[in-house]
């Protein structure tokens, strides 16, 4: 089960309605249309902006029934002046098919109805309501990467992103705030996975694998789309091995993962990434193969690296990732010819030298 506390891995994202809406303004070519929800017959969906008390009559002095948190999905059954009556999951954990159980996850936990203020509620009738879920939402995320913020931020963030797709279907932002959703997942699903003993596995097949469903949805629906390269880019974890443990096979596969990736998305915004990601993997092959006395195989690894490292600084010269790789890929070229103009002898004092290398290398996962 993935953990709610742990929601403080996202940074916060730039100009957020701009760029969504600059990508998502016109269909992608062979864009499907995703499924629409079957709509409620008791009233217009709605979602809450902030933590709001449920009273089981429209009064703040009556007795209070539960409370709603942010996101979290409502139908409204009746209006009365400032107030909404409303049918509200109050506690309904929305999470990956694969945790739930074998036999009894049919029972659904029913809704409660009761009266709530309507200030700080977007019903799917609000005016510019996708757009202002779309900002709640982003600041929701905002607030997740504060060690300050609320524990169940990157959560609520979440919840908004999912209500805007399921509310507002014709949404120009329904693109992004899918991807948003499927990432916040999946990071969170990666933090936990991390903290298992697993995590160390060298086979990825044997760690806690993040669940693929929401970030292939975002593939299928959403083709040839910024979100769509971006998701494409973190299913790539889920191959990658947990623990190298000194063998070239991890590295050898990784590289390869990368620099598919980077033939698949030649102007993706993840490929310079992917790039820098499959150098450093070729480079690492390049030590591991010396370190075994295969000149050949050394070599190949090291004249890859290179062109690699070419073609980023060709493809992205203005790219953090090409000027990170700039500085780690001349220490290793020195390193690399040191080791080679001495000889395997002093392979143990290049060893002493690849960990400064590394904590200037590109992030391995």
């Amino acid at each position: 089960m993935v953990s709610v506390t742990t929601p403080r891995i996202f940074a916060p994202r730039t100009s957020v309605l701009a760029l969504a809406l600059l990508y998502t303004a016109l269909p992608a070519y062979g864009q499907k249309k995703p499924p629409q929800l079957e709509k409620p017959m008791a009233g217009p969906r709605a979602a809450a902006l902030r933590i709001t008390w449920l009273y089981i009559a429209p009064d703040p002095a009556s007795q209070k029934v539960d409370r709603v948190q942010i996101g979290r999905e409502m139908v409204v059954a009746e209006k009365s002046g400032p107030w909404l009556r409303v049918y509200a999951n109050t506690d309904i954990q929305e999470a990956r098919q694969k945790d739930a159980p074998l036999f009894g996850h049919d029972e659904v936990t029913p809704p409660i109805s009761g009266w709530i203020e309507a200030k700080g509620i977007v019903v799917e009738t609000t005016q510019g309501g996708d757009q202002v879920l779309m900002g709640e939402a982003a600041n929701q995320e905002s607030l997740a990467s504060d060690p300050r913020g609320p524990a169940i931020a990157a959560q609520s963030a979440r919840l908004l992103y999912r209500r805007l797709v399921e509310m507002f279907p014709q949404s120009p932002l329904v693109a992004e705030a899918s991807w948003r959703a499927a990432d916040i997942l999946w990071q969170l699903q990666k933090a936990d996975a991390s903290t298992r003993p697993s995590a160390r596995e060298k086979q990825a097949y044997l760690r806690d694998q993040m669940d693929e469903d929401e970030l292939k949805k975002v593939l299928k629906y959403y083709p040839n789309t910024r979100q769509a390269a971006l998701a494409a880019f973190e299913l790539i974890d889920n191959k990658l091995c947990g623990d190298w443990q000194g063998e070239p096979k991890c590295p050898e596969k990784e590289s390869e993962f990368y620099e598919k990736y980077a033939a698949e998305y030649p102007d993706g915004p993840r490929t310079a990434q992917a790039l820098s990601q499959a150098v450093y993997r070729q480079a690492v092959l390049t030590d591991m193969h010396a370190a075994e006395g295969s000149d050949k195989k050394a070599g190949d690894a090291h004249t890859h690296a290179r062109e690699l490292a070419a073609r980023l600084k060709d493809k992205f010269p203005q790219s953090d990732f090409t000027w990170r790789l700039g500085l780690w890929y001349t220490n290793w070229m020195k390193a690399f010819q040191f080791t080679a103009l001495t000889g395997n002898n002093r392979l143990a004092e290049f060893r002493t030298i690849l960990p400064v290398l590394v904590n200037c290398a590109p992030e391995a996962n």
